[in-house]
């Protein structure tokens, strides 16, 4: 028992080291908020994580992208890649698009499709069940789906969506539907970004370790998890007193 407690207190610390920084928060960004300074981003802490616009349809290609996603890794930011969905074009033709742009290897989170609350009355849910698909398919992790809470109401909430994690946008109040994922301003203010920039953070149940790549999900196992393995065994050798 006396030995216990301090190695017990040493593990709860770390958990709480772990669990902040795996809560952290993140910002989504595009062209419109033109040149980012990634060193100050990552040198004001607070935000661990970035998504990034790649595409938009069939033919828009953010001018930014390649150098916000190689500027904010090498400034040891996580970060993802979205696509703006469009109801004009096949599913094909914009999976083409976003690949064209989004390297595998560069990428820690979960790509997102990126579907806004004007689709409302003309969602194709054929069209973005292959996208969603094609994405899995080629990047070997669901997709994170971006909208609105009232599509999300009409068209994800049933249990053919229940896997794929959620990316709510809602500027007031907590989101009243399921979310892995809550854009919660589009007016935040960020070192190293001179314009307002949208800020994510994850539902209390979540963390970016949701939204990790499979090659990343399985390099960063935590310290806490290597420790309560260790702890698991060492328990499992002891002998009981008699």
């Amino acid at each position: 028992m006396g030995r216990k407690a301090p190695a017990l207190a040493v593990l709860f610390c770390i958990l709480l080291s772990c669990l902040g920084s795996a809560r952290g928060q993140g910002i989504d960004v595009s062209k419109f908020q033109g040149k980012i300074c990634w060193s100050k981003v990552a040198k004001a802490g607070g935000i661990k994580f970035a998504y990034i616009r790649a595409t938009e349809g069939t033919s828009i290609k953010d001018p930014f992208y390649n150098v916000n996603i190689d500027s904010a890794r090498r400034a040891g930011i996580l970060v993802g890649s979205y696509h703006v969905y469009s109801s004009k074009t096949s599913a094909y033709d914009q999976f083409a698009n976003f690949k064209s742009r989004v390297s595998k290897k560069k990428q820690d989170l979960v790509p997102v499709l990126d579907i806004e609350g004007n689709h409302s009355g003309r969602l194709k849910m054929d069209r973005v069940d292959k996208l969603l698909e094609l994405l899995e398919k080629e990047y070997g992790a669901k997709p994170m789906i971006y909208t609105s809470e009232t599509l999300f109401k009409l068209h994800f909430s049933g249990k053919k969506y229940s896997a794929y994690p959620v990316f709510i946008a809602r500027y007031k109040g907590t989101p009243a539907v399921r979310y892995t994922l809550w854009q919660h301003s589009s007016r935040g203010s960020v070192s190293g970004i001179s314009s307002r920039v949208d800020l994510d953070k994850f539902h209390p149940n979540h963390s970016i370790y949701d939204i990790y790549m499979p090659r990343l999900r399985k390099k960063k196992e935590t310290v806490a998890d290597t420790l309560a393995k260790k702890d698991s065994v060492a328990a499992d050798t002891v002998k009981p007193q008699k």
